[in-house]
């Protein structure tokens, strides 16, 4: 698959799944998302959420960053834009496909992950737009109304949080 062409649901989720193989052992959590995971019969990329392992690191041992070895993965792929240190990062693969790389927390895993299965219409037609209208606003990839954070630790907890029925991943696309 190179960038930019569609590819069917077999050929891209065999490249996600190798992916998922290098990162998984560097990570806490991790999960293809986007339209693999909606099972769309044709895909242009590669959406991964994760939650990299840390290690303890600083002059006293007592700081906690990124595992060195998540980052060397990430950094092992072309580089378009972020970094394995942020929140996100968008790399070309070896075999030339784009990956959008979501880094999620333990906090904000449910949020992150529905907002990036998608669809982007169903992201904000749907869960954004519900969550406004509860008065809630995204920043950071947590949810704030108040004052107050709301962490959204699994995705079965946004639906029940926003009184949305649980929607399988591959029925969330907005009818046009």
């Amino acid at each position: 698959m190179s960038t930019g062409e569609k590819v069917p649901l077999h050929v891209a989720q065999a490249e996600a799944d190798v992916l998922v193989e290098k990162l998984a052992p560097h990570c806490e959590r991790i999960e293809v998302a986007g339209s693999i995971r909606r099972k769309r019969p044709m895909v242009g990329d590669i959406e991964i959420v994760c939650i990299p392992k840390a290690v303890m690191a600083g002059l006293f041992g007592d700081e906690q960053e990124r595992s060195p070895d998540f980052e060397a993965v990430v950094d092992g792929m072309e580089a378009v834009k972020g970094s394995p240190d942020g929140k996100y990062t968008q790399r070309i693969t070896p075999l030339g496909t784009k990956l959008d790389l979501f880094m999620a927390t333990f906090d904000n895993w449910g949020l992150i992950l529905a907002i990036r299965t998608g669809s982007a219409d169903f992201s904000g037609k749907i869960l954004a737009h519900r969550w406004k209208q509860l008065g809630y606003t995204s920043i950071g990839g947590v949810l704030h109304r108040g004052g107050e954070q709301t962490y959204v630790r699994e995705e079965r907890e946004l639906f029940d949080m926003l009184g949305i029925e649980w929607v399988d991943p591959e029925d969330r696309e907005v009818a046009r």
